[in-house]
Protein backbone atom coordinates (compact mmCIF):
# COMPACT_ATOMS: atom_id res chain seq x y z
CA UNK A 1 0.00 0.00 0.00
CA UNK A 2 1.51 3.53 -0.94
CA UNK A 3 2.56 5.38 2.30
CA UNK A 4 1.43 8.70 3.06
CA UNK A 5 5.06 10.62 2.54
CA UNK A 6 4.88 9.48 -1.13
CA UNK A 7 1.42 10.61 -1.32
CA UNK A 8 2.00 14.17 -0.12
CA UNK A 9 4.97 14.00 -2.38
CA UNK A 10 3.11 12.82 -5.46
CA UNK A 11 -0.27 13.86 -5.13
CA UNK A 12 0.04 16.86 -2.93
CA UNK A 13 -0.66 17.59 1.39
CA UNK A 14 -4.36 17.83 0.36
CA UNK A 15 -4.54 13.95 -1.04
CA UNK A 16 -2.51 12.66 1.99
CA UNK A 17 -5.08 14.29 4.48
CA UNK A 18 -7.69 12.65 2.37
CA UNK A 19 -5.99 9.05 2.61
CA UNK A 20 -5.23 9.27 6.26
CA UNK A 21 -8.72 10.43 7.11
CA UNK A 22 -9.80 7.23 4.89
CA UNK A 23 -8.01 4.72 6.50
CA UNK A 24 -9.06 6.05 10.23
CA UNK A 25 -12.37 5.42 8.74
CA UNK A 26 -11.81 1.92 7.60
CA UNK A 27 -9.85 1.12 10.77
CA UNK A 28 -12.90 3.07 12.92
CA UNK A 29 -15.23 0.38 10.88
CA UNK A 30 -13.25 -2.82 11.15
CA UNK A 31 -13.07 -2.40 15.08
CA UNK A 32 -16.71 -1.35 15.33
CA UNK A 33 -18.79 -4.00 16.92
CA UNK A 34 -22.56 -4.30 15.67
CA UNK A 35 -24.83 -2.82 17.90
CA UNK A 36 -28.65 -4.26 19.46
CA UNK A 37 -30.30 -2.28 16.63
CA UNK A 38 -28.55 -4.51 14.18
CA UNK A 39 -28.86 -7.96 16.38
CA UNK A 40 -32.90 -6.72 16.38
CA UNK A 41 -32.77 -6.58 12.62
CA UNK A 42 -31.36 -9.71 12.15
CA UNK A 43 -33.22 -11.28 14.77
CA UNK A 44 -36.98 -10.09 13.15
CA UNK A 45 -35.38 -11.26 9.44
CA UNK A 46 -34.64 -14.55 11.05
CA UNK A 47 -37.97 -14.72 12.48
CA UNK A 48 -39.75 -13.86 9.34
CA UNK A 49 -37.68 -16.07 7.26
CA UNK A 50 -37.82 -19.31 9.08
CA UNK A 51 -41.65 -18.85 10.33
CA UNK A 52 -43.34 -20.48 6.66
CA UNK A 53 -41.07 -23.77 7.90
CA UNK A 54 -42.21 -24.08 11.59
CA UNK A 55 -45.78 -23.04 10.47
CA UNK A 56 -45.79 -25.96 7.99
CA UNK A 57 -44.15 -28.45 10.78
CA UNK A 58 -46.44 -26.96 13.28
CA UNK A 59 -49.12 -28.38 11.09
CA UNK A 60 -47.24 -31.47 9.81
CA UNK A 61 -46.84 -32.47 13.53
CA UNK A 62 -50.81 -32.04 14.15
CA UNK A 63 -54.11 -34.16 13.07
CA UNK A 64 -57.04 -32.96 10.79
CA UNK A 65 -58.86 -32.69 13.76
CA UNK A 66 -56.90 -29.68 15.60
CA UNK A 67 -56.18 -28.16 12.44
CA UNK A 68 -60.18 -27.88 11.17
CA UNK A 69 -60.69 -26.21 14.94
CA UNK A 70 -58.04 -23.19 14.44
CA UNK A 71 -55.85 -22.28 11.27
CA UNK A 72 -53.09 -21.09 13.12
CA UNK A 73 -52.04 -24.20 16.09
CA UNK A 74 -50.38 -24.00 18.99
CA UNK A 75 -46.71 -22.44 18.69
CA UNK A 76 -45.14 -26.14 20.09
CA UNK A 77 -45.17 -28.71 17.93
CA UNK A 78 -47.90 -31.88 17.64
CA UNK A 79 -47.31 -35.56 18.60
CA UNK A 80 -48.28 -36.42 15.23
CA UNK A 81 -45.47 -36.34 13.10
CA UNK A 82 -44.81 -39.82 12.82
CA UNK A 83 -48.19 -40.86 12.47
CA UNK A 84 -48.51 -38.72 9.55
CA UNK A 85 -45.41 -39.77 7.92
CA UNK A 86 -46.24 -43.34 8.31
CA UNK A 87 -49.60 -42.79 6.55
CA UNK A 88 -47.57 -41.37 3.78
CA UNK A 89 -45.34 -44.41 3.45
CA UNK A 90 -48.10 -46.88 3.96
CA UNK A 91 -50.33 -45.09 0.80
CA UNK A 92 -49.99 -46.32 -2.49
CA UNK A 93 -48.71 -42.36 -4.10
CA UNK A 94 -45.31 -43.22 -5.73
CA UNK A 95 -43.03 -41.67 -3.19
CA UNK A 96 -39.65 -43.68 -4.39
CA UNK A 97 -40.36 -42.76 -8.13
CA UNK A 98 -40.93 -39.60 -7.34
CA UNK A 99 -37.58 -39.05 -5.41
CA UNK A 100 -35.59 -41.15 -7.68
CA UNK A 101 -36.94 -38.59 -10.56
CA UNK A 102 -36.45 -35.62 -8.92
CA UNK A 103 -32.61 -36.58 -8.11
CA UNK A 104 -32.21 -37.57 -11.30
CA UNK A 105 -33.43 -34.08 -12.58
CA UNK A 106 -31.84 -32.43 -9.90
CA UNK A 107 -28.25 -33.36 -10.54
CA UNK A 108 -28.04 -33.80 -13.81
CA UNK A 109 -29.48 -30.06 -14.38
CA UNK A 110 -26.90 -28.68 -12.13
CA UNK A 111 -23.74 -30.52 -13.45
CA UNK A 112 -25.70 -28.93 -16.94
CA UNK A 113 -26.13 -25.93 -16.01
CA UNK A 114 -22.17 -25.54 -14.33
CA UNK A 115 -20.23 -26.47 -17.19
CA UNK A 116 -22.47 -25.05 -19.81
CA UNK A 117 -22.48 -21.81 -18.28
CA UNK A 118 -18.99 -21.84 -16.99
CA UNK A 119 -18.00 -22.42 -20.69
CA UNK A 120 -20.11 -19.17 -21.70
CA UNK A 121 -18.85 -17.37 -19.41
CA UNK A 122 -15.71 -17.81 -19.99
CA UNK A 123 -16.22 -16.98 -23.73
CA UNK A 124 -18.04 -13.56 -23.16
CA UNK A 125 -15.54 -12.63 -20.05
CA UNK A 126 -11.80 -13.69 -21.68
CA UNK A 127 -12.84 -14.24 -25.39
CA UNK A 128 -13.21 -11.39 -27.71
CA UNK A 129 -15.07 -12.23 -30.90
CA UNK A 130 -17.52 -10.29 -33.20
CA UNK A 131 -20.74 -9.76 -31.82
CA UNK A 132 -20.10 -10.56 -28.38
CA UNK A 133 -21.99 -7.74 -26.63
CA UNK A 134 -24.99 -8.13 -28.34
CA UNK A 135 -25.24 -11.29 -27.92
CA UNK A 136 -24.56 -11.04 -24.06
CA UNK A 137 -27.16 -8.60 -24.14
CA UNK A 138 -29.78 -10.62 -25.83
CA UNK A 139 -29.04 -13.87 -23.46
CA UNK A 140 -29.70 -11.17 -20.64
CA UNK A 141 -32.48 -9.83 -22.02
CA UNK A 142 -33.82 -13.68 -21.94
CA UNK A 143 -34.33 -13.49 -18.00
CA UNK A 144 -37.23 -10.51 -18.32
CA UNK A 145 -39.30 -13.24 -20.18
CA UNK A 146 -41.60 -14.81 -17.93
CA UNK A 147 -41.72 -18.49 -18.15
CA UNK A 148 -45.36 -19.13 -18.89
CA UNK A 149 -44.90 -17.38 -22.05
CA UNK A 150 -42.83 -20.48 -23.36
CA UNK A 151 -44.57 -22.98 -21.84
CA UNK A 152 -47.32 -23.50 -25.08
CA UNK A 153 -44.30 -24.04 -27.82
CA UNK A 154 -42.22 -26.29 -25.31
CA UNK A 155 -45.15 -28.37 -24.80
CA UNK A 156 -45.93 -28.43 -28.53
CA UNK A 157 -42.09 -29.00 -29.12
CA UNK A 158 -41.39 -31.93 -26.75
CA UNK A 159 -45.14 -33.71 -28.01
CA UNK A 160 -43.74 -33.38 -31.68
CA UNK A 161 -40.28 -35.37 -30.74
CA UNK A 162 -42.12 -37.77 -28.26
CA UNK A 163 -41.28 -36.44 -25.29
CA UNK A 164 -44.22 -35.78 -23.40
CA UNK A 165 -44.22 -38.33 -20.60
CA UNK A 166 -40.84 -38.18 -20.02
CA UNK A 167 -37.87 -37.48 -17.74
CA UNK A 168 -35.85 -35.71 -20.54
CA UNK A 169 -38.84 -33.51 -21.54
CA UNK A 170 -38.06 -31.76 -18.00
CA UNK A 171 -34.38 -32.20 -17.99
CA UNK A 172 -33.13 -31.16 -21.19
CA UNK A 173 -34.95 -27.58 -21.44
CA UNK A 174 -33.13 -26.34 -17.88
CA UNK A 175 -29.78 -27.87 -18.90
CA UNK A 176 -28.27 -24.32 -18.88
CA UNK A 177 -29.83 -21.08 -18.00
CA UNK A 178 -29.20 -17.46 -18.62
CA UNK A 179 -28.93 -16.79 -15.00
CA UNK A 180 -26.00 -19.28 -15.07
CA UNK A 181 -24.52 -17.47 -17.91
CA UNK A 182 -24.87 -13.85 -16.84
CA UNK A 183 -23.19 -15.14 -13.43
CA UNK A 184 -20.07 -16.64 -14.52
CA UNK A 185 -19.10 -13.96 -17.19
CA UNK A 186 -19.20 -11.34 -14.44
CA UNK A 187 -17.50 -13.40 -11.90
CA UNK A 188 -14.57 -14.44 -14.56
CA UNK A 189 -14.32 -11.06 -15.48
CA UNK A 190 -13.00 -10.34 -12.11
CA UNK A 191 -11.07 -13.39 -10.78
CA UNK A 192 -9.23 -14.69 -13.82
CA UNK A 193 -6.61 -12.71 -14.75
CA UNK A 194 -5.58 -12.46 -18.67
CA UNK A 195 -1.99 -13.35 -17.45
CA UNK A 196 -3.06 -16.56 -16.65
CA UNK A 197 -4.94 -17.67 -19.66
CA UNK A 198 -1.68 -16.06 -21.49
CA UNK A 199 1.12 -18.26 -19.68
CA UNK A 200 -1.55 -20.89 -20.32
CA UNK A 201 -1.64 -20.49 -24.00
CA UNK A 202 2.55 -20.01 -23.97
CA UNK A 203 2.78 -23.44 -22.19
CA UNK A 204 1.01 -24.95 -25.39
CA UNK A 205 -2.45 -25.57 -24.01
CA UNK A 206 -5.27 -25.65 -26.46
CA UNK A 207 -8.21 -23.59 -25.57
CA UNK A 208 -10.19 -26.30 -24.09
CA UNK A 209 -7.29 -27.26 -21.70
CA UNK A 210 -7.24 -23.45 -20.93
CA UNK A 211 -10.65 -23.62 -19.63
CA UNK A 212 -10.17 -26.62 -18.03
CA UNK A 213 -7.06 -26.35 -16.26
CA UNK A 214 -7.35 -22.83 -15.41
CA UNK A 215 -11.25 -20.65 -15.69
CA UNK A 216 -13.00 -24.08 -14.69
CA UNK A 217 -10.82 -23.88 -11.05
CA UNK A 218 -10.96 -20.24 -10.48
CA UNK A 219 -14.34 -20.20 -11.14
CA UNK A 220 -15.29 -23.26 -8.41
CA UNK A 221 -17.41 -21.00 -5.98
CA UNK A 222 -19.33 -19.19 -7.83
CA UNK A 223 -19.65 -22.84 -9.86
CA UNK A 224 -20.48 -23.78 -6.57
CA UNK A 225 -23.42 -21.35 -5.42
CA UNK A 226 -24.92 -21.82 -8.83
CA UNK A 227 -24.91 -25.70 -8.74
CA UNK A 228 -26.69 -25.68 -5.08
CA UNK A 229 -29.22 -22.78 -6.53
CA UNK A 230 -30.11 -25.14 -9.85
CA UNK A 231 -30.46 -28.16 -7.47
CA UNK A 232 -32.88 -26.43 -5.44
CA UNK A 233 -34.87 -24.80 -8.13
CA UNK A 234 -34.81 -28.20 -9.94
CA UNK A 235 -35.85 -29.95 -6.85
CA UNK A 236 -38.76 -27.29 -5.70
CA UNK A 237 -39.93 -27.13 -9.03
CA UNK A 238 -43.48 -27.84 -9.72
CA UNK A 239 -45.03 -25.92 -12.67
CA UNK A 240 -43.38 -27.92 -15.83
CA UNK A 241 -43.01 -31.40 -14.59
CA UNK A 242 -46.65 -31.35 -13.95
CA UNK A 243 -47.89 -30.33 -17.21
CA UNK A 244 -45.74 -32.35 -18.92
CA UNK A 245 -45.42 -35.48 -16.83
CA UNK A 246 -47.47 -38.29 -15.57
CA UNK A 247 -48.71 -39.32 -12.14
CA UNK A 248 -47.14 -42.46 -13.32
CA UNK A 249 -44.00 -40.99 -13.73
CA UNK A 250 -43.75 -37.85 -11.85
CA UNK A 251 -41.54 -35.76 -9.25
CA UNK A 252 -41.68 -35.26 -6.18
CA UNK A 253 -43.83 -32.07 -5.45
CA UNK A 254 -45.92 -34.22 -8.00
CA UNK A 255 -46.35 -36.87 -5.16
CA UNK A 256 -46.94 -34.24 -2.70
CA UNK A 257 -50.00 -32.97 -5.09
CA UNK A 258 -50.85 -36.21 -5.18
CA UNK A 259 -51.88 -36.80 -0.79
CA UNK A 260 -54.84 -34.31 -2.16
CA UNK A 261 -58.17 -36.63 -2.09
CA UNK A 262 -60.81 -35.25 -4.08
CA UNK A 263 -62.58 -32.48 -2.32
CA UNK A 264 -61.21 -33.48 1.22
CA UNK A 265 -57.48 -32.38 1.85
CA UNK A 266 -55.73 -33.49 5.50
CA UNK A 267 -53.75 -30.60 5.90
CA UNK A 268 -51.78 -32.46 7.84
CA UNK A 269 -50.63 -35.16 5.82
CA UNK A 270 -49.75 -32.79 2.80
CA UNK A 271 -47.58 -30.96 4.61
CA UNK A 272 -46.11 -33.70 6.15
CA UNK A 273 -45.32 -34.76 2.80
CA UNK A 274 -43.86 -31.20 2.12
CA UNK A 275 -41.28 -31.52 5.54
CA UNK A 276 -40.66 -34.96 4.07
CA UNK A 277 -39.39 -33.96 0.60
CA UNK A 278 -37.87 -30.67 2.28
CA UNK A 279 -35.26 -32.66 4.32
CA UNK A 280 -33.05 -33.32 0.91
CA UNK A 281 -32.43 -29.80 0.88
CA UNK A 282 -31.60 -29.40 4.49
CA UNK A 283 -28.91 -32.41 4.91
CA UNK A 284 -27.67 -30.76 1.28
CA UNK A 285 -27.56 -27.06 3.00
CA UNK A 286 -25.97 -28.46 5.93
CA UNK A 287 -22.97 -29.91 4.29
CA UNK A 288 -22.87 -27.22 1.60
CA UNK A 289 -23.95 -24.21 3.19
CA UNK A 290 -20.11 -22.79 4.05
CA UNK A 291 -19.10 -23.12 0.16
CA UNK A 292 -22.92 -21.38 -0.87
CA UNK A 293 -21.97 -18.32 1.57
CA UNK A 294 -18.65 -18.13 -0.01
CA UNK A 295 -19.86 -18.36 -3.56
CA UNK A 296 -22.59 -15.42 -3.01
CA UNK A 297 -19.71 -13.40 -1.08
CA UNK A 298 -17.47 -14.12 -3.38
CA UNK A 299 -19.79 -12.75 -6.12
CA UNK A 300 -21.22 -9.63 -4.14
CA UNK A 301 -17.58 -8.33 -3.05
CA UNK A 302 -15.44 -7.40 -6.52
CA UNK A 303 -11.79 -6.79 -6.01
Amino acid sequence: MTSLPVIAQTSGVGAARSAARKRRRLAAGANRRPGWVTYAILGAVLLISIYPLYYTFLLASSDQLTISKTAIPSLIPGQHLLENLERILASDIPLLKGLINSTVVAVLQSLSVVIFSTLAGFSFAKLRFRGRGPLLVFVIATMAVPTQLGVIPLFVVMSNIGWSGKLVAVIVPGMVTAFGVFWMTQYLENALPYELIEAARVDGASMIQTFWNVALPAGRPAAAMLALFTFIGSWTNFFWPSIILTNQNPTLPMVVRQLQAGYFQDYSLIMSGVILSTIPLVVLFIFAGKQLVTGIMAGAVKG
